[in-house]
């Protein structure tokens, strides 16, 4: 008896009848260690003999690393106040009241605090906002990095992202788009009262707060360093928002114009509706005298940036900082949990392993 073997077979090439007494391939993959998955392979066999001894591990150096972590963050001094101006009583209520974007004169407000202790090294100031949703797709799109990085084609053509920010009254918008549209620009200033009487106006350093990739790589002015910008962005407009242009965000030529760091730092755009953003940097001047004192300061707000109609806040935000960054207890707290958690189900699973492993083997005994 004839038989359809052939030996092809065991290379996946099976011949079947087809039409017209012709053959068919066969869809089969080929007899080989790559395609029938047969190549060598490493297969951990989970024993509590290997379990066990992981759980220990982990749970032995995620606890006291999270410890660590937790009390470096804790060590970290951080002062913070809200002058949104919402509750009546607030010194900036008056302004959140009767400020919109179109106001003409920029109202004042005077916000005293108390510092109950005092703040050694680098003193990082931030402004904080929230529910601003810096994310949203459109609102991120809004911008022309091609301007930005000081092509002089898209500073005179900006591109259709930037709508309906990218002209006004016939002329290009220098920066474009919503993003560089709603740039904050309250004017924040720290005062120490000194117990003699007298204000002493803390300085404030405007720069080293922006990337360096992005001051340097990123974000360039048309027409090089050296250029005169007033000439440069001439036959262009300020955006919508702005109560100056571009031109004029700093006295000093090295922080103006789109390398201007405080417009830098806000074209970073925030990932959460709720965040902070570096504004100033208070530097240690004196090995004997704290950066900043314990008692009475003053915060000096020029209100320019309303909240009201996305209901939003505003607080500034005094805080050192640590090898690890800023005040952040999450990371500290999660190698803790883990760590803890590890090391129960470590002890939970030795307590399983030694009442029925000895059953089981008194099992096998006895078989």
């Amino acid at each position: 008896m004839a038989s359809g073997y052939n030996t092809k077979d065991e290379d996946g090439h099976i011949s079947l009848p087809g039409p017209g007494g012709g053959a068919l391939r066969s869809k089969k993959p080929e007899n080989t260690a790559f395609k029938q998955q047969r190549l060598p392979a490493w297969q951990p066999i989970l024993t509590a003999g290997t379990v066990l001894p992981a759980f220990f591990i982990i749970g032995l150096i995620f606890i006291p690393v999270g410890i660590g972590l937790y009390v470096t963050s804790n060590n970290i001094k951080e002062f913070e106040i809200d002058y949104t101006g919402v509750d009546m009583s607030s010194p900036c209520f008056n302004c959140s009241q009767n400020f919109t974007w179109n106001s003409t004169r920029p109202c004042t407000c005077s916000i005293p605090f108390y510092l109950d202790q005092a703040y050694e090294g680098s003193v990082f100031m931030y402004y904080g906002l929230s529910n601003f949703y810096q994310n949203h797709r459109r609102y991120v799109k809004s911008r022309d990095d091609n301007q930005l990085n000081g092509d002089m084609a898209s500073l005179m053509s900006p591109s259709k992202e930037c709508e309906p920010y990218a002209y006004h009254d016939n002329k290009p918008i220098a920066p474009c788009g919503a993003v560089a549209n709603s740039m904050f620009n309250d004017t924040l200033e720290l005062f120490y009262n000194d117990p003699n009487g007298t204000k002493v106006q803390i300085p404030l350093t405007n720069t080293g707060i922006a990337w360096s990739t992005d001051k340097h790589v990123k974000f360039r002015n048309p027409g090089g360093n050296n250029a005169n910008l007033t000439a440069v962005f001439q036959g262009t407009t300020k955006p919508v928002n702005w109560r100056r242009p571009v031109y004029e965000l700093d006295t000093a030529a090295q922080n103006n114009g789109f390398v201007n760091e405080d417009f830098i730092v806000w074209m970073r755009t925030a990932a959460l509706p709720t965040f902070r953003k570096l504004y100033r940097i208070i530097h240690k001047t004196s090995k004997v005298v704290p950066t900043l004192q314990h008692g009475n300061y003053t915060l000096e707000v020029i209100y320019n940036y309303p909240v009201r109609g996305f209901e939003g806040k505003k607080r500034m935000i005094l805080s050192t900082i640590s090898w690890m960054g800023g005040k952040n207890p999450f990371l500290g707290i999660a190698y803790i949990t883990v760590g803890s958690v590890c090391f129960f189900l470590g002890i939970v699973l030795l307590i399983i392993h030694h009442k029925c492993g000895n059953h089981s083997n008194s099992a096998d005994i006895s078989n």
